[in-house]
């Protein structure tokens, strides 16, 4: 199973730590390109037109100012650096014993300045989307695709894929034969009525990904099993779970809430 998850927008930048190490970080194949998009980046964030050209308000301009300074700012675990409403749900920074293990191996969140990342890789906190074309390297989600191609093919033709990411980190990678690749929608119902919904999409997709990697049961292996895991939730977190049908790219796992 391989649980892919967008970064929050939010982050909490470490208050003491070590300086950024690329080589204390998983995927070390990414690495060449992660020097890349992070020079790149701490020279646009030295422009006047930052902000401007990471598509970001102006009351984001210190954090696009410490951009300049990411080599040497401290660094904590991913999962305590990613905050916000899917974080929170997740829990990531709280799991424990073995669930902690399921997460080294089986959650990525799929990053545009890191290319992939697992939850305990040393990060500090940042500012960039995947949506930015970054002077110096190009549109991002074009950028990333050949390696996160060379890191992620493999595991998408064989795994189960469970991908909770946004339009924008969808495009820096597809499954290109993935027997099981599943892309999680949140729909409310509401007098009989279904509709697509945002902010509670990021809540109800980090419980997903923490309900799967908390669970006592092994790792769902297909669609089928994947629907049966969410399954669980319905009557607490969820009103009903549909599992789209057999089709060209990703199967949809609708989770429905009230």
């Amino acid at each position: 199973m391989l649980v892919l998850l967008p970064p929050s927008e939010g982050k909490t930048a470490p208050a003491d730590g070590p300086p950024l190490h690329l080589d204390a970080m998983s995927s070390p194949a990414l690495n060449p390109w992660r020097e890349k998009v992070l020079d790149a980046l701490a020279e646009v964030s030295a422009r006047p037109d930052a902000a401007s050209v990471l598509g970001v308000g102006p009351s984001l301009a210190a954090e696009v100012a410490a951009n300049v300074g990411l080599r040497s700012a401290a660094t904590a675990p991913a999962a305590r650096v990613y905050t916000g409403v899917l974080y929170a749900a997740a829990g990531l920074a709280d799991l424990s014993g073995p669930a902690t293990a399921r997460a080294a191996t089986s959650l990525r969140v799929v990053s545009a300045l890191w290319g992939l990342v697992a939850p305990d890789d040393p990060i500090p906190a940042y500012r960039l989307s995947m949506g930015v074309d970054l002077p110096g390297v190009g549109p991002l989600a074009r950028a990333w695709r050949e390696p996160l191609a060379a890191e992620l093919d493999s595991r998408g033709a064989t795994e189960l894929v469970v991908d909770c990411r946004s339009a924008a980190y969808l495009a820096a990678w597809r499954p290109t034969a993935a027997p099981d690749w599943v892309a999680v929608r949140v729909l409310r119902e509401l007098d009989g009525k279904r509709s697509v919904v945002s902010h509670h999409a990021k809540h109800t997709r980090g419980v997903l990904a923490r309900h799967l990697l908390t669970r006592a049961a092994p790792d769902p292996v297909d669609a089928e099993q994947l629907a049966a895991a969410a399954g669980e939730l319905v009557g607490s977190e969820l009103h009903d779970v549909e599992l789209g049908p057999a089709g060209r790219g990703a199967r949809v796992l609708s989770l429905v809430v009230r």
